[in-house]
């Protein structure tokens, strides 16, 4: 069994309404022991309440399995990164401090990493992840690239990666605005962190009449 090839995981960030149900769900997965394996994160939550899901993104490369000492970190012909083997992994972290996109967790309790295997068990019968059966914005989509492209005409998927001198390809896609796709090849996540979010002033024309809409 493999994940059908035609079928890709996309994250759009802009999406999220901080629901919460893709983190209920992805306790239920059958191979999850009742664990969450997605980080519900806020983006600035000093200027603003708006929140992103961050799941594995399933690298071409990924460096947790590289510096994992024990060879517990398996990746699928398919492309996907699967949590660590209970009978390997030796709880060092190592996994945890190299991820550049912080995803795995080291659940103390079973001296165990764990992290999103993308509901291996459903996506490689062709069954959505359970997180993105459930996002009601759909900030978590499977589905192909026609469907994708088809429905969000004004967003492109993206999933290359820079982090200072080194790139990174993923299996995940991530959702930007179709204008800013255009001119870049990959995201610049350390350009990302030092810029600023933009700022919004609303007007209430019922408290000030000489005030409206949105500057």
């Amino acid at each position: 069994m493999s994940v059908p090839g035609h079928m890709e995981f996309f994250v759009d960030p802009s999406r999220c309404i901080g629901c919460q149900s893709c983190v209920q769900a992805c306790s239920e997965c059958d191979t999850h022991k009742g664990q969450s394996m997605i980080h519900l994160e806020y983006v600035e939550r000093s200027v603003s309440t708006q929140t992103t899901p961050v799941i594995c993104m399933h690298c071409d490369s990924p460096t947790c399995a590289e510096v994992c000492p024990a060879d517990a970190i398996k990746r699928t012909a398919d492309g996907v990164v699967q949590s660590a083997r209970k009978p390997r992994c030796i709880a060092c972290n190592n996994c945890v401090l190299a991820c550049p996109f912080g995803v795995p967790k080291m659940m103390v309790e079973f001296d165990l990493m764990m992290k999103c295997d993308m509901c291996y068990d459903r996506t490689s019968v062709g069954k959505k992840p359970m997180c993105a059966s459930v996002c009601p914005s759909q900030a978590l989509f499977f589905g192909t690239r026609e469907q994708i492209e088809q429905s969000r005409p004004n967003a492109a998927p993206l999933n290359r990666f820079q982090f200072g001198n080194q790139e990174i390809t993923t299996k995940v896609n991530m959702m930007v605005p179709a204008t800013h796709a255009a001119r870049v090849e990959h995201i610049d996540v350390a350009a990302a962190l030092e810029s600023g979010p933009t700022e919004r002033r609303v007007a209430l024309s019922v408290m000030d009449p000489g005030q409206q809409g949105v500057r």
